[in-house]
């Protein structure tokens, strides 16, 4: 018997997809479960697992009241996201097909850990009572995501819209929770409406987009509102060529949502949409699809080879006895060569090693690099005049800066990982691209731990204050020149000592209120330090973390490869061996039996598209393993 990992028969195919490619996995993982190879029918679960899941995000971004939520309803012809005036969402949610309409919430249960989240049904009509800020201000109902799924055709084939929270200037720290998101998208599309041009946080915001995510679209809403549209559009597209390849669609919601209830297909051309709508489909969803396929065409060419290889080594040992002990000491070689892969002294072992250690010290030096820029110029801001009057702006700005900095590091060290495990495929195996994917650029929470930078007193005296300090500073002045003037008879308060009282009081307020200046520049500075400081300690931890995971599932991944390929030479050494043994009448019984299974084996490879070549250690097998068949 198998366990549950291998393929069952009555497992649904996936919708929208090769029908006959699912299949063709299922047959391939029988063949496999018969071999009793449960190593190879895990991998074939792994790869029906992603063909059954249609699943492609695109994340709809952008800032506050740009019209994201009323352009997915417009897409899907739909309520689905709650769309008013005083209303402001502040949960994604994602919009997906059902042949029924509903609605979910992932709720975070209090006082309980992070990841136990608990899912609650509620009603479609209630769903802006849970996800806008106007319904769940400050998020009181604990609301982590939700997720409307409704019969449309659009949505059938496995798109996904997700609205985001809009994001105050695209380059506070709630920025980075939706660009953490992007690294987990197929697809991110930037709502901008018409009535400016794009500023330089939404510029900065879609060059972190296109280094995260594959694929980055533009979208210039609200056409309708706003006669000039025309030349917003062409400033913005001058502004994106700047940067790459990104398409802007210009449209308008309400006109979409005007021609879908009057059933208007010249409002709908007019509207915009259609060229969107042909967007989602040919370069984000049938490039998904693409992509899902050719790496099961990669797996089942794998698989294949390696169920040959046992078979054709045992028929080549009893077709041709003659070339057994050459067919052995190849087979020995590649054995030991396999068995190197899983070693620690392997190429693609201290590669990886290396340079995930190269990559920690290289992120600690572009975090701190960047923090450090940040921190000079926010002294050199507070050393030019008084910051406790402004401490809020400084307060807002420094906030900026340094999720902007974090982002960046978090977004360049993503880049390298990737990077990283690109090189030690190619190491591994030629041609193989089934890299693990950890997104390093998942900033969600990052600074979470850091404290809110502390308060600075503003400086601000009352008029008591005032004058206690001049009266105290006067105070010498007086007595001094009343002293001195007692010597020729006038009394101890006269014009020349009050004279010299105010002269000395005003410089003592103005060294006072230096010195009180000096103060709040000096705490100003230390506030700004520990801040930067508590920042590259949080960020560091997190970053590391995450290129520690990356190094854990590459090792995970091709140590497991690693291990299927030394099982395969393995088989196929104690199978050429155990040929010798066999009694001569039953020596053609065999060979029929080997014969029909790899019969059977080599219509099923038939099948199978040559997307592209098999791994370099299994098609690089010995060349007498090809005879006697």
């Amino acid at each position: 018997m198998v366990p549950r990992a291998d393929i069952q028969p009555g497992d649904p195919a996936p919708a929208g997809r090769d029908v006959a490619l699912f299949e063709l996995v299922d047959k391939v993982g029988r063949v496999a479960a018969q071999a009793g190879r449960r190593d190879l029918v895990r991998r074939l679960v792994d790869t029906r697992d992603r063909l059954r899941d249609p699943h492609v995000r695109v994340i709809v971004v952008g800032e506050f009241k740009q019209g994201k939520s009323k352009l997915v309803n417009a897409l899907v012809n739909a309520p689905a996201c709650p769309v008013d005036d005083d209303v402001a969402t502040t949960v994604p949610t994602m919009v997906g097909y059902a042949p029924e309409p509903s609605a979910t919430v992932l709720v975070q249960p209090e006082g309980e850990s992070r990841g136990e989240l608990r899912r609650q049904e509620i009603p479609l009509g209630e769903l802006a009572d849970y996800v806008s800020a106007k319904g769940n201000p400050d998020n009181v109902r604990r609301i982590v995501s939700a997720e409307v799924l409704l019969p449309r055709e659009i949505l059938r084939g496995g798109l996904r819209l997700v609205d985001s929270p809009g994001v105050g200037g695209l380059d506070s720290r709630s920025a980075l929770l939706t660009l953490s998101a992007l690294s987990s998208a197929h697809a991110v599309i930037l709502v901008s409406d018409a009535s400016q041009e794009y500023t330089e946080p939404e510029m900065q915001f879609l060059r972190h987009a296109m280094r995260v995510s594959p694929n980055v679209a533009a979208v210039l809403a609200k056409t309708d509102l706003y006669p000039q549209w025309r030349d917003i559009e062409a400033i913005d597209r001058g502004h994106l060529t700047k940067i790459g390849d990104i398409p802007i669609f210009s449209v308008s919601s309400d006109l979409r949502l005007m021609a879908a209830e009057q059933r208007d297909a010249e409002l709908n051309d007019e509207s915009g949409f259609p060229a969107l709508v042909t967007h989602l489909r040919q370069d984000i969803l049938e490039r998904a699809e693409l992509i899902h396929e050719r790496s099961a065409v990669h797996d089942l060419a794998s698989v294949v080879d390696q169920l040959t290889m046992a078979l054709r080594a045992e028929l080549t040992a009893l077709v041709e006895p003659e070339v057994t002990p050459q067919l052995l000491v190849q087979l020995e070689e590649a054995k030991t060569r396999a068995d190197e892969f899983r070693s620690r002294s392997s190429r693609w072992q201290v590669t990886l090693t290396d340079g995930v250690a190269d990559l920690i010290s290289d992120m600690e030096h572009d975090l701190r690099d960047r923090l450090r820029k940040v921190q000079r110029e926010a002294e050199a801001s507070i050393e030019e005049g008084d910051p406790g009057p402004i401490w809020n702006q400084i307060t807002e700005w420094l906030d900026e800066r340094v999720s902007a900095a974090v982002s960046e590091t978090f977004v360049w060290t993503d880049e390298r990982a990737r990077w990283l495990s690109e090189q030690v495929a190619e190491l591994f195996l030629e041609g193989e691209e089934s890299i693990p994917s950890i997104d390093v650029a998942d900033a969600a929470g990052v600074l979470d731990p850091v404290d809110a930078i502390a308060d600075l007193d503003e400086g601000r005296m009352s008029a008591a204050e005032k004058i206690f300090i001049g009266v105290r500073g006067s105070y010498g002045g007086v007595l001094m020149v009343g002293l001195m003037t007692g010597l020729i008879g006038l009394p101890l308060i006269n014009p020349l000592s009050l004279l010299a009282g105010v002269i000395v009081g005003r410089r003592a307020f103005r060294e006072d209120m230096g010195n009180r200046l000096a103060r709040r520049q000096a705490e100003a500075k230390n506030i700004v330090r520990r801040y930067i400081d508590e920042v590259v300690f949080q960020a560091g931890k997190q970053l590391k973390d995450r290129l520690r995971l990356v190094q854990r599932a590459a090792r995970d991944h091709f140590g497991a490869m690693a291990d299927e390929l030394h099982r395969s030479f393995t088989e196929a050494v104690n199978a050429a061996k155990q040929a010798a043994t066999v009694e001569s009448g039953k020596r053609e019984e065999r060979v029929k039996q080997l014969r029909m299974q790899l019969r059977q084996i080599d219509a099923l490879r038939a099948e199978i598209a040559p997307a592209r070549p098999a791994p370099q250690a299994v098609s690089a097998m010995p060349a007498q393993l090809g005879t006697g068949t």
